[in-house]
Order: structure tokens, then sequence, then C-alpha cells
């Protein structure tokens, strides 16, 4: 600003000049003989004019007249007062404006005074006092931030003494896991622990390895990656809170477990056999799942079967019995309607399954045929062009046919009674 003020003022400095503040050395003689600008400046003079250029810039005279006035003159003390008041005006503006600063949006302003928190400051323009009365530190409080416990950079950079850990069942498997996190409490994070992004890998490798210590190895390995994932999330979580850290853990995923890298052809061998064994042991369960349900299908199918035929033995028994003790009390009443009703139901029931039947007469020994087979025949073609004229048939051809079968034995018997009525005479 000193620089920029004088050279506003029209006054030059060679600081490089090995004569610079010196006197030209000679007699007054051969400095008169020198042109005014072949020697280096005189500080009385310099200090003269730059008195003057300040007075006429502020509308001050200066006593005497010009520079070139006599050789006695002196420095006017209050030009001298005004100079030294607009540099230390300039001088507090520049140290006042030094307290101004911006926040940029995502970010949290934590604001000191001797080293003490005073204040903290949103996103935007903030103004603090100037060094050394406070002092201010920005925190992205946005940012997701990641740890990486066992690796650095990529999974092949393994960090051994991390990634090694031992397993509730004593056995060493290796683990590869992120974390991330966001800054929740930016005054915490600065202010409570040394180191937070350090403090954030510790505690986050103190958490895998006491979920890890309480777990089996092949639970570990396989089934509860997710169920260790989700038990370190919130014990590092805890962890954080009870130390105020300042931190939200926001995901733990994990990269790699496997065992270690000395033993890892063995593993894969056992891992193969269980494998196997339990492919062998799955296809046994699905032969027996296929060949146990369909057998006690098919023994209970028998024994619903036999169960069905005792009921139809024992009901079909019990309705004979039941039947022949109703036909001995109406055949002790009646003996010979009881006889020739079973007579009739007996030929009813071999004519409606007899296509042709042979009727023997008393009167003679000629065979009477009668063509049953024709006679169904053509009252079933009867009843079909009868059906398809009015509608459909509303009795089957064989009752039609026991019938008139029925009608041809009641003129049978008609005529057997007229001819022994005939005899008896």
């Amino acid at each position: 600003m000193l620089v920029s003020l004088f050279k506003r003022i029209g006054i030059k400095l060679s600081l490089n000049d090995p004569r610079w503040g010196r006197k030209p050395e000679g007699d007054n003689k051969a400095q008169e003989g020198k042109k005014p600008g072949d020697g280096p400046p005189d500080l009385d003079q310099m200090w003269r004019d730059f008195n003057q250029r300040l007075n006429r810039l502020f509308g001050a005279r200066t006593p005497g007249g010009d520079s070139g006035g006599g050789g006695g003159y002196r420095p006017e003390m209050k030009g001298a007062g005004i100079t030294a008041g607009l540099v230390a005006a300039v001088v507090a503006i520049i140290w006042l404006a030094s307290g101004a600063f911006i926040v940029q949006e995502g970010q949290a302003g934590v604001v000191t005074t001797f080293g003490k928190l005073s204040r903290t400051a949103g996103a935007g323009f903030n103004w603090r006092w100037p060094y050394p009365f406070q002092g201010h530190e920005t925190v992205n409080v946005s940012q997701v931030r990641t740890a990486e416990i066992g690796y650095r950079s990529n999974v092949r950079n393994k960090q051994p003494r991390e990634a090694l850990m031992l397993t509730d069942d004593e056995n060493i498997i290796d683990i590869q896991f992120a974390v991330q996190y966001t800054l929740k409490d930016p005054v915490a994070w600065l202010f409570n622990n040394r180191d937070q992004d350090e403090t954030v890998r510790q505690v986050a490798e103190t958490a895998i390895r006491e979920v890890v210590g309480k777990s089996k190895m092949d639970f570990v390995l396989y089934e509860g990656r997710e169920k260790v994932a989700n038990d370190v999330h919130m014990l590092m979580q805890q962890i954080a809170d009870r130390y105020a850290l300042g931190a939200q853990v926001t995901n733990v995923t994990m990269q790699a477990v496997q065992p270690p890298e000395e033993v890892q052809g063995s593993f894969d061998d056992a891992v193969k056999a269980g494998q196997d064994r339990a492919r062998a042991k799955n296809e046994g369960e699905a032969y027996a799942n296929d060949v146990i349900p369909r057998a006690r299908g098919n023994a209970f199918r028998l024994l619903q079967e036999a169960e069905a035929y005792r009921s139809m033995v024992t009901e079909n028994a019990t309705g004979n019995a039941a039947r022949f003790s109703q036909v001995m009390a109406e055949y002790q009443k009646a003996p010979v309607v009881t006889r020739d009703r079973m007579y009739i139901d007996t030929m009813q029931q071999i004519f409606s399954s007899a296509s042709k039947v042979m009727v023997d007469t008393k009167s003679g020994s000629n065979l009477l045929y009668l063509p049953l087979d024709k006679l169904i025949a053509q009252s079933a073609a009867n009843d079909a062009a009868i059906g398809s004229k009015s509608g459909p048939v509303l009795m089957p051809a064989p009752q039609e046919a026991a019938q008139a079968a029925e009608q041809v034995r009641q003129r049978d018997s008609r005529s057997r009674e007229s001819s022994r009525d005939r005899e008896s005479r």
C-alpha cells in the first residue's frame, strides 16, 4: 500500500542504488556542473518533495514557496502528521479487512477467540476480529468421508495388521471393508479429538474385531456378511458418540472376506467337499420327498378302497338279510302271490339283460320266437324320430323293451289261464 501511495504521489525509490540516501561526493562547484538526473537523489530533498506533494494534495501551502526555496527549509509537522494518520488508516483498513471470510454452501465456520471457541458461522459472508484476537476454521460438513480398513486405495494393497482377525472358533480370517461417514457437529470434530480421521479408522477396526470375535468363521464368510456389517455400523456409532467425535456413520461396506492366503488352497478344497456333501444330501432328500409321499398316497388309497369294499359288502349283506326277512314275512301271509311276484321280478331282470327269449307253451311243442332285439331297435328308431321332431326321449329303450316283454308275458299268461279253463271244462 505504501508503494502504491508513493507511486500516486510521484516519488520513485531505487533501493538497489548503493549510494541511496547519501550525499554526492565532491564540492558544490562540481555538483553545479552536473545535470539534475546524473546523481542519486538527496534524502532531504526527497522528503521535502514528498511533504509538498501531500500538502498540495490536501490543499495546504508550504512556507517559502516551491521546493527550490532557501536552504534552511524544514518539513512541516502538520503535513507529517496527516501522512502518518493516512498510513495508519490504510493499515487499519487492511487489518480489519483481513477478518472477513466466506463460508461456502455445505460448510460451517468455527470462530475462536484467543484459541477458545467463540461461535459458529453459517454459509455466506462473515466477519471476525482479525489476528491475533480471533481466528476461524472452515469445516466441510456435507462431504462423505471414507475410512479404509485392511487396505489402502485398492483391495490388492492389503494391510495385514488391520485385515487379519480371530473368530470365535479360533480361526484367522482376512477382512477388508470401507466406512463412509459425514460430520454432524463441526465443533466436536475440531475440539474433542486429535487426528480425527485416524480416530475413525481405529474405531472401525475396534468394532470389526469385536463383532468378528463373537462370530463363527463360516457365519462371517457366507450367510452373516450383511449382519456383520450392520453390527459394525451400530457399534461404530455408539463408540463415536461416546467419544463425542461429531461424526455420523452412514454406511459400512464389506469389500473382501476370505481366509488367509497361506491356507487358501486347503480352504477351497474343504469348501468344495462341503458343497459336494450338501449336494448329495439335497439329492437324497429330494428323492425321499418324491418317493415317500407317493407311497403314503398309495397306502392311503388302498386303505380307503378296502374300507369302501368292506362297507359295500356289509351294507349289501345287511340289505339282503332285511329284504329276505321282509319277503319271508310276506310269503307266510300269501305264499302263492309271493311266488308269482318273485317269478315276475326275476323274469323282468332276465328280459332286461337278454335280447332273445324262447317261450314254451303247453298247447303244443311249438317254440314261440320273440324278437326282442328287433323290437328294441324299432322302438329306439321310433323314439329317435319322435325326439327329433318333438324333443328329447323321455324313456330309455331298455325300459320300453321291458314293458313290451311285460305285455307279451301278460298276453301269454292270459292265454295259459284260458287254456287251463278249457282243460278244466
